[in-house]
C-alpha cells in the first residue's frame, strides 16, 4: 500500500540474518578446527581401498604445477597456403559433383506408381465422352460421374423386387395404384423433387415385399415413406406435422414415428435405392435430348410407378425404355451407340420392357387415377400427356 507523505518508514523487527553460514547455529559462531575431534573417524576418500590407503600419495590441490612447455612445429608460409590451396580444389570438386548429382536427380522422370485395375478411371472413348464439356463445373462431378452411375448399377442386384401381391391378403393391385397416384398428389402439393417421389415409392414397395399390412395402414406406410425420402433427397424436407395434415390428421404423430422406425429397420437402414430418374437424366445427355423429350420420358417413366408389372425391373433399365419411346415419339433416331456404351444394355434387352410400356399408354386411362396425365397435360410440362402414342409399328422398326 501507497506510504503517506511526511512519515519515516519503520524498520523491520525481524532480525536480520548473517551472510555466512550461521543457518541452523545456535549462539556465536565458532571456527571449526581442521582436525577431527577425539574419538571421531578420520577423514577418507570415497572409493579408494582402506587398506592400501598409507601407500597411496595424494596430490596436494593448492599446491601449482610449474608451467608444461609444448612443442610447437614450426611451419613455414609457403607451406600452409600449399595446404590451402590443395584443400580449397578439393572442396571446388566436390561441390561441382553434388551440384552434377543433383541435376541427375531433377532430369530423372518422376514415375508414379501404377495403380491397381479397381481403382484406374475407367476408359471412355472420345467419341462416348459426354462429361468433358462440364470439367468446369463441380456440381456435374465430371471426373467421377462414369463411375456413380457404374456403381448405382451394380446395387440393382441388391434391391430387385418380385411381385410380392400374392402375399398381401388384405391389399391388391388397385390399392397400391390409388396409393401411389396420390404420393404423385403429395409431391405436388409440397413442390418436392423428382427423387424424392421414386424413392418414396421404392421404399414403399420394399417395405410391402417383407411385411404384410392392413388396407387401413397403407396411407400410413406411404406418408412415412414420404418423410424419409423427403429427409434423404430435400434441403429443406417437410415435417412432420405437415405430413399429418396431408392425411387428414386420419394417423397420430406417434403412428407416424412408429411406422418411420419399422420401416428404416425392415430396409436395414440402407435407403440409397437406385431409382429410374436418375438414370434417365444421364441417359439423356448421352443424346442431348431436349428438355421436351426427357420430360416426355419423365411422363411415361411416371405412369410406369402404377403399374405393379413394372415393379421387378431394374430402375436403369425401365429408364433405358421410356427414353427409347421419347426418342422414337419424337423422330430423334433409335437406340444410338453412346446410349448402349452408357447404359450397358442393346436393343434387345429393351424390347420386351419397350412393348409393356407401349401396352400401358396405349391402355385407356382410368379415370380414378388421372393424376399423373393432368400433371403432364400442363405447359410447364410441354403438355407432354396430350402427345399421341406412337404405332407399335413403328416402334418395332427400332427394336430389330
Amino acid at each position: 500500500m501507497p506510504f503517506s507523505r511526511g512519515k519515516k518508514l519503520t524498520t523491520s523487527k525481524i532480525p536480520k540474518l548473517h551472510t555466512k553460514g550461521l543457518e541452523n547455529q545456535d549462539g556465536t559462531q565458532t571456527k571449526r578446527s581442521s582436525s577431527s575431534p577425539q574419538g571421531a573417524p578420520k577423514k577418507r576418500t570415497a572409493f579408494v581401498d582402506i587398506t592400501n590407503a598409507h601407500k597411496i600419495e595424494l596430490s596436494n590441490p593448492i599446491k601449482k604445477k610449474g608451467p608444461i612447455k609444448k612443442l610447437q612445429k614450426k611451419v613455414s608460409v609457403l607451406a600452409k597456403n600449399d595446404t590451402n590451396l590443395k584443400q580449397a580444389v578439393v572442396n571446388s570438386e566436390e561441390k561441382l559433383e553434388i551440384v552434377e548429382s543433383h541435376a541427375e536427380i531433377q532430369e530423372q522422370p518422376c514415375t508414379k506408381p501404377s495403380l491397381p485395375a479397381h481403382l484406374q478411371p475407367p476408359q471412355i472413348p472420345p467419341e462416348f465422352d459426354i462429361d468433358s464439356e462440364h470439367v468446369s463445373d463441380a456440381t456435374h462431378s465430371p471426373e467421377y460421374a462414369k463411375e456413380i452411375f457404374d456403381y448405382l448399377k451394380s446395387r440393382e442386384n441388391k434391391f430387385v423386387l418380385h411381385d410380392y401381391m400374392a402375399h398381401q391378403p388384405n391389399l391388391n393391385t388397385s390399392m397400391r395404384a390409388i396409393l401411389i397416384d396420390w404420393m404423385v398428389e403429395v409431391q405436388e402439393n409440397f413442390e418436392l423433387n423428382h427423387e424424392t417421389l421414386y424413392l418414396a415409392v421404392k421404399m414403399t414397395d420394399h417395405y410391402l415385399a417383407v411385411s404384410q399390412v392392413k388396407r387401413e395402414a397403407l396411407q400410413l406406410i406411404g406418408s412415412t415413406a414420404m418423410l424419409i425420402a423427403s429427409k434423404f433427397e430435400e434441403r429443406a424436407p417437410p415435417c412432420v406435422d405437415d405430413f399429418l395434415y396431408i392425411c387428414d390428421d386420419a394417423y397420430k404423430r406417434s403412428q407416424l414415428i412408429a411406422m418411420e422406425i419399422c420401416m428404416l429397420q425392415a430396409l436395414n437402414f440402407d435407403i440409397n435405392i437406385p431409382v429410374p430418374y436418375r438414370f434417365l437424366r444421364r441417359f439423356a445427355k448421352c443424346v442431348n435430348a431436349g428438355m421436351d423429350t426427357l420430360t416426355l420420358a419423365r411422363f411415361i417413366c411416371e405412369l410406369s410407378l402404377l403399374d405393379m408389372k413394372f415393379v421387378p425391373v431394374r430402375a436403369s433399365l425401365l429408364a433405358s425404355a421410356c427414353l427409347l419411346i421419347a426418342l422414337v415419339t419424337k423422330d430423334l433416331g433409335g437406340w444410338a451407340p453412346c446410349l448402349q456404351f452408357h447404359s450397358g444394355y442393346d436393343v434387345e434387352d429393351l424390347a420386351p420392357v419397350v412393348r409393356q410400356l407401349h401396352h400401358m399408354l396405349s391402355s385407356p386411362p382410368d379415370s380414378k387415377l388421372a393424376i399423373i396425365r393432368s400433371k403432364y397435360a400442363h405447359k410447364v410440362f410441354f403438355e407432354v400427356a396430350l402427345i399421341p402414342t406412337v404405332s407399335l409399328e413403328k416402334l418395332e422398326g427400332f427394336l430389330k
